[in-house]
Formats: C-alpha cells, sequence, structure tokens
C-alpha cells in the first residue's frame, strides 16, 4: 500500500492518481489526461474523477466509477468500507450525535449509535480533528468508515431537514437533531402542530418520495402510545423506517387526509381516499389510502401504485408455458366467466388491469365496478361502490348491464348477489373478470357453490380460474450458485418428476438491492380451463379433492411446480417459494 501518498487533511487530486496509478487502478497515460481535463470545482476529489469515466486498469471492460473509487479509497487506507443504506438508519439518534453544520464541514454521517460506540461514515478520512469533540460530547467511542460523498451529502441533508421539521413541528428548538426520544416525548408538554404547518408539509413530501426511492408498494403509519411507527413494504417485506413523536405522526396523518379529500374530522370509522403525486424524477403516482380506527388512534395506509404496471405483457407478470397458453385462451372468449384467486397483496389486480389494458381496443366497451378503483385508466369506464348509498357489487353490475358493455371486470365475489349477476351477464353474452379469496385455483368452484350458486350455472358460465402468488426475485448483480438439494427439489415438484438442475441460488446481498438479495417480484400460477370432466365434477356435492387431482391429470400445475421453474431458472429460492406457496395435496 501507499499510504505515504495520501497526507492527512483533505484528500488531494493529484495524491489520488498517484496513489491509482501505484496500486495497479490506472495506468500513467489516462492519469496525465485526467490531470488535463478535471476542472477546479467544489465538488469531492472521487467525484470529479468518477465524472471522467476513466478504465478500471484492474477489471478490464470496467469504469472507476464513485463507488469502485470510495471502496479503493477505503482498501488503500486500511479502513472500513459502508454504503449507506438508509432503511437500516435511526435518524432521530444519529441527528443528536452532532449538528448539520458539524457534519457538513468535517463530511460526516453518523449511522449508528449504540451504548459505546458511535458508528460514524466519512468521505475526508484523513480529515482529523473532530474524533476528541464528538468522544467528548456523545460519550462514545468513535467507529470509522468510508463511505460515497454523494450518499453523505445527500443523506445527511435529507435527515437533518427531518430531523428540524419534526423539531420544529413539535415546538422544541433542537440545533441537534431530535436527541434523546425518551425526552422529547413529554405527552402534555409538546404542542400539537397543525396539518397544514410548514414542517408537517416537509415531513409528508419526504415520506413520500422517500418511500418512491426505496421502491416501497405500501406505506404504513402505525399509532403506538408514544410513537406513530412508519414502516415501508418493499419486495412484500415490511421494513421499519422512522418514528414520529405521537402528536406529529397526526398531524401528518390530518395533512394526507386532507390531500385525499377525506373527513379530517371522522377517525371513528374507516375511510378511503386517493391521492396524485410526482415521483422524483417526475412521474406522475398514485396512491389509495385506507384508515382505521385502532386503541391509540388512526392506522393509514398507503398503496403506492406503479404506473408502469399497465406497461407490462403477460410474460413480464410471470405467466409461462402451460398458465400463459390458459390465461390466453380464456380471454379471447366472447362470453363466460374467468376468475382469478389468491390472497391479499398477490397480484390480482395487476393481472386483471393488464388483462383488460390488452383487450381494451377501440372495438370493445370496457367497464369494470370496483371497491375501490385501484388505479384510474382512460381506456376503461370505472365505477366504485358506495356503501353509503346503497351501491355495492351488485347494484353496480346491474346498472353496468344496461350500459352496452362486451367486458366487465368485478373488483370482487363475496356474496350470492353479485354471483348471480356475474352469471347472468355472462349468460347474456358479455366476458366477466373477477376475484375471489381461496387459496388455490380449482376452489374457486367451491367457493362459487358454497355462496349458493347452482351447478348447472357454474358448468354454463365459468371457463377455469388461475391463483397466483408473488415471489421475490433474486439480485442478478450478487446472487450465487449453490449445489442443488435433492430434498428440496422433490418438495417442490411432488409428485410431479421433473428434472433437478445442477445448482440452485442464494440471496447475497449488493449495493444494487440495498443488501437484501432480492430485487423484485414475479408470479407464480396455477391455473385451469373448464373441460367437460371437470363440468361433471361440479355438482351440489363437489369434492374439491376430485376436483383438483382431474385438473392436475389434465395438465394443472401447481403453485410450488411454477415456483420450481423460476428455482431452476435462478430467479427465485426454494425458500421464497416455501413462503408463499401452499403445500400441494391430494
Amino acid at each position: 500500500m501507499s499510504a505515504n501518498l495520501l497526507l492527512p487533511g483533505k484528500l488531494d487530486l493529484d495524491a489520488l492518481l498517484r496513489a491509482l496509478v501505484l496500486d495497479g487502478r490506472l495506468d500513467e497515460e489516462h492519469s496525465q489526461q485526467a490531470r488535463g481535463k478535471v476542472r477546479p470545482g467544489k465538488a469531492h476529489p472521487l467525484q470529479r474523477l468518477a465524472s471522467l469515466e476513466l478504465p478500471d486498469k484492474a477489471h478490464s471492460g470496467k469504469k472507476l466509477t464513485l463507488p469502485a473509487l470510495t471502496q479503493w479509497l477505503a482498501g488503500h487506507l486500511d479502513m472500513p468500507y459502508e454504503h449507506i443504506d438508509p432503511l437500516k438508519v435511526d435518524v432521530a439518534r444519529i441527528t443528536g450525535i452532532m449538528s448539520y453544520e458539524f457534519a457538513r464541514r468535517y463530511h460526516l454521517l453518523p449511522l449508528n449509535v449504540t451504548d459505546d460506540t458511535v458508528v460514524i461514515a466519512t468521505s475526508e478520512p484523513l480529515l482529523t480533528g473532530w474524533e476528541d469533540a464528538i468522544e467528548q460530547v456523545s460519550r462514545r467511542r468513535i467507529s470509522k468508515v468510508v463511505a460515497s460523498p454523494e450518499d453523505i451529502d445527500r443523506f445527511a441533508l435529507e435527515f437533518y431537514s427531518l430531523s428540524r421539521s419534526v423539531s420544529g413541528a413539535t415546538g422544541r428548538k433542537n440545533t441537534q437533531g431530535l436527541g434523546n426520544f425518551e425526552q422529547l416525548i413529554e405527552l402534555g408538554k409538546l404542542k400539537t402542530p397543525e396539518a397544514n404547518d410548514e414542517h408537517i408539509v416537509n415531513i409528508v413530501d419526504w415520506l413520500f418520495q422517500y418511500a418512491f426511492e426505496q421502491r416501497a408498494s405500501d406505506i404504513h403509519m402505525e399509532p403506538r402510545r408514544e410513537f406513530s411507527h412508519i414502516r415501508f413494504r418493499i419486495d412484500g417485506v415490511l421494513h421499519d423506517v422512522y418514528q414520529l413523536p405521537i402528536q406529529v405522526g397526526q398531524a401528518v396523518l390530518s395533512r394526507i387526509k386532507i390531500l385525499g379529500r377525506m373527513n379530517v374530522a371522522e377517525k371513528r370509522k374507516p375511510q378511503d381516499g386517493r391521492v396524485k403525486t410526482k415521483s422524483p424524477d417526475g412521474q406522475e403516482i398514485e396512491l389509495r389510502l385506507s384508515t382505521l380506527p385502532t386503541a391509540f388512534g388512526e392506522k393509514m395506509v398507503m398503496r403506492i401504485f406503479d404506473p408502469d404496471v399497465l406497461l407490462k405483457n403477460f410474460v413480464d407478470l410471470g405467466l409461462q408455458d402451460e398458465d400463459l397458453a390458459n390465461w390466453q385462451s380464456m380471454i379471447q372468449h366472447p362470453n363466460g366467466i374467468i376468475l382469478v384467486t389468491g390472497p391479499t397483496g398477490s397480484g390480482k389486480t395487476t393481472t386483471l388491469y393488464s388483462t383488460l389494458k390488452s383487450l381494451a381496443t377501440s372495438e370493445v366497451n370496457v367497464c369494470t365496478i370496483e371497491d375501490p378503483i385501484e388505479m384510474v385508466e382512460p381506456a376503461f369506464n370505472q365505477m366504485q361502490v358506495q356503501s353509503n348509498i346503497d351501491l355495492h357489487f351488485a347494484d353496480g353490475v346491474r346498472a353496468l348491464m344496461r350500459q352496452d358493455p362486451d367486458i366487465i371486470m368485478i373488483g370482487e365475489i363475496r356474496d350470492l348477489e353479485t354471483a348471480q349477476m356475474a352469471v347472468q351477464a355472462a349468460l347474456t353474452g358479455h366476458l366477466v373478470l373477477s376475484t375471489v379469496h381461496t387459496n388455490d385455483a380449482p376452489t374457486a368452484i367451491t367457493r362459487l357453490l358454497d355462496l349458493g350458486v347452482p351447478s348447472y350455472l357454474i358448468k354454463a358460465t365459468v371457463l377455469g380460474a388461475m391463483a397466483q402468488r408473488l415471489v421475490r426475485t433474486l439480485c442478478p448483480h450478487c446472487k450465487e450458485k449453490v449445489p442443488a438439494s435433492d430434498d428440496l427439489w422433490q418438495q417442490l415438484v411432488q409428485p410431479w418428476n421433473a428434472r433437478r438442475p445442477q445448482h440452485f441460488y442464494r440471496a447475497v446481498g449488493c449495493l444494487e438491492c440495498r443488501n437484501t438479495g432480492y430485487r423484485g417480484r414475479t408470479g407464480l400460477y396455477e391455473s385451469f380451463r373448464m373441460s367437460e370432466d371437470l363440468a361433471g365434477l361440479v355438482t351440489d356435492q363437489c369434492d374439491p379433492q376430485k376436483f383438483r387431482t382431474l385438473a392436475i391429470k389434465q395438465g394443472m400445475l401447481s403453485l410450488r411446480l411454477s415456483g420450481a421453474r423460476k428455482v431452476a431458472a435462478g430467479q427465485t429460492t426454494p425458500e421464497e417459494v416455501f413462503r408463499v406457496t401452499p403445500e400441494v395435496r391430494f
């Protein structure tokens, strides 16, 4: 190592170039070219070097990007490198370690605080003179790590701005962040801020933008005795994000209710609303709001709808081979009922919307009745259930029947009246798509029988059903091959005989996937089309197990087998498939 080239103090561009050459990361020719190209400026030397996109001599075909340069610097100085994951940072604690002005002056950002240690990220690892002050004030030992100057600048501004907004909203002056939350939350001493308070507006804006950046599908605001707990659902898993003082949380919730045109004064009954906003890149995004009264106040869940969902084709959703053929065959029928089943959050709505989008040509009239309308789409005629004025699913379908529809989508069949209207619509020449809540595809038929639909009407109208689940997909940048376990493979594919792949892949974690090992989700499916033999089993005493066995004999593949194919293709792990799919029974 050539640490002597990097002298104490702020990093010097020339010294960095000499060290890169000596460590074999840059050749002399490109080093000389860089000296001529780099212009003086306030940007960090590593950022200025990264902007030149110099070739990495040690890794053919790759560039010296900012993350690569930062990792090199950490290794060169024999210091730990840290990629800042904002979801793992306790903003309330770290902003109490030092002021924003101090952090900016020395290019620092605290990342983790324990009883005896504080981990501090720095982009100027050779800059000294601050350690003693922080150790004395915090009464903790300092552990330094090297992090990207871009990340430090960005997250320092974000974290301290949020801290100031929360402090301002509570009426407390706190120049060093939130300090000790236990001291801050003294109920009765803190004022309750107004929903339109400048600080509350800033917190709400931060909450939305942060959720979009983290690829969250849902934002949960959950009241506790002294805190309002914020969590994000990312790739189907909830992550803790922040704890707001309870008064601030209430004001934030009121602000969001105002944006969603909900009744701010009503806190005893559940409410629904919608908000339209924009992502950091300017893309319009819609959120569906839902409140629920709990023991400590109103809980709110905000579902974030990806505007790109309607642009996805069936293969992008995860449909393959037999299931894709079944689905495309069913939706080409001019009339009949097609059912999609699965638990909440399994992607049923996405499948239905993508299907309707593909069918909604200028020659057909597509109408929907939903509770609530998930995404507003100009190609559909969408109606929302209004229980307060007795407009239910059945009433909506009855009204839609007089609107000359070709295709009708019913949000959910949950009672006999709605099921009867769906059957009537199918019998009179309409294609009806809907959802029911069952664990697999065959029990969708049993569900209709349980609701009271006569078996002869089910035989005459139902075209088929499809069950689905969402499984997390492995990050392509860091997944690792592992020997395939024969025992796990047999659990996935039984009772079929499927050839075991040579390798499985496991989740590792990297910068691209925020160290989770997974990035995004894909669908697992099982589907069947109603055949004459299957219709013969649909009686008032229909045995769901016999129906399922015959459907499998006729080609239906289980959810687990669908998952096994994704495991063999290296898209996910056996553990993920077991997590979301039911056991195959015969």
